[in-house]
């Protein structure tokens, strides 16, 4: 499995402004390469190489293989979309691969830049002390308010899945993020909690209209984005340890179409924080989590889990009295509606191959 691992490096001044330098550069030349690649209608690689190759070594004064990385940048941008004309930021990533790039140890790490080869230190704890050895590919160089990270590929073993008699079905909420078939919830009330005080800053700050408050409102859009994908994290990592130690496999609902169908039973009121919700992001989690830990996971068709009573399997919506209630008008059976689907998921996961 392909994973993403940060290195925070501590350039000094002088290497620091080599990298700076050598990032512009790259993203400079990278969107004249697209332009050219937009023009022509071409993102073969090869092709653009032929147009582009001597420019980047003359006029950018680009390293042979950092030209080579930047016609790939540009390349698999335009590729992806290829109704507009890509562009890059100044400070957007620069793509290092194992000829460029090459680790010294586990303090250094040795970067190719428009000055020759810099040796940067860099920072790691314990986790990363211990993936240094499955570091494979590519790297990201990237630049974030003031700080330099590397952003390592790392090809991690998959065990293989557990064996497992039992389902965990794990219905996805916006009042909980994540309700289990038999029964504990992941509250989003603290994510809803932190969503409200930022949206109330905001407007402040947006009235406001200086630069500070245009800093302040980056730097906070920043922090809610952080705040929710440790929460997402931390949800997941619970999750997948659940079904670990009780020998259950994962059922988790598909996400096409997740938006409409959870808008659809939403108040009003309740539309800002679905909108703000990291669906494909806890799914993600869970996914690579599960894998990691032998535990296996299906993915299945949600509709009518909310709708279908988990007793006697009568389906209507009726049966959903409110966003938390559930109540079968056949059998008078009532549960939490979250459970419910849950369970009703878990069910599911059966009829998948």
């Amino acid at each position: 499995m392909k994973q993403t691992m940060l290195l925070k490096l501590a350039p000094t001044t002088e290497q620091a402004q080599a990298l700076l330098d050598t990032m512009h550069t790259f993203n400079r030349a990278a969107t004249s390469v697209a332009a050219i690649a937009f023009a022509e209608k071409s993102a073969d690689k090869f092709s653009l190489q032929k147009l582009v190759y001597g420019e980047l070594r003359t006029t950018y004064k680009l390293p042979a293989q950092l030209a080579i990385r930047c016609i790939s940048k540009a390349s698999e941008a335009y590729k992806r979309d290829k109704s507009i004309q890509p562009t890059f930021k100044p400070e957007g990533a620069l793509v290092y691969d194992e000829r460029v790039m090459s680790f010294k140890g586990l303090t250094t790490v040795s970067l190719l830049t428009l000055s020759g080869r810099v040796l940067v230190p860099f920072l790691i704890g314990s986790y990363q002390e211990s993936r240094m050895g499955s570091i494979k590919g590519q790297a990201d160089l990237l630049y974030r308010h003031g700080t330099f990270y590397l952003a390592v590929t790392l090809d991690v073993p998959t065990p293989a899945p557990d064996e497992v008699t039992e389902t965990l079905g794990i219905d996805l909420g916006i009042i909980n993020l994540a309700t289990d078939s038999e029964g504990e919830t992941f509250s989003g009330h603290g994510v809803e909690q932190v969503r409200t005080r930022h949206h109330a800053l905001r407007q402040r700050l947006q009235k406001r209209g200086t630069k500070s408050a245009k800093r302040h409102l980056k730097n906070l859009s920043g922090r809610e984005k952080r705040f929710r994908t440790n929460t997402n994290h931390v949800i997941s990592k619970r999750i997948v340890h659940k079904a670990k130690a009780t020998r259950q496999a994962l059922a988790i609902e598909e996400l096409r179409h997740i938006r409409p169908r959870t808008e659809a039973r939403l108040r009003h009121s309740q539309r800002a924080r679905h909108s703000s919700w990291a669906f494909g992001q806890l799914r993600h989690f869970l996914s690579y989590k599960a894998a990691l830990a032998g535990v296996p996971l299906h993915t299945v068709d949600p509709r009518n889990t909310s709708r279908t009573c988990s007793e006697c399997g009568h389906c209507a919506k009726a049966n959903r009295k409110s966003q938390a209630a559930f109540v079968c008008q056949a059998c008078s059976h009532t549960d939490n509606a979250d459970r419910n689907a849950a369970i009703n998921i878990s069910r599911a996961s059966v009829m998948v191959p």
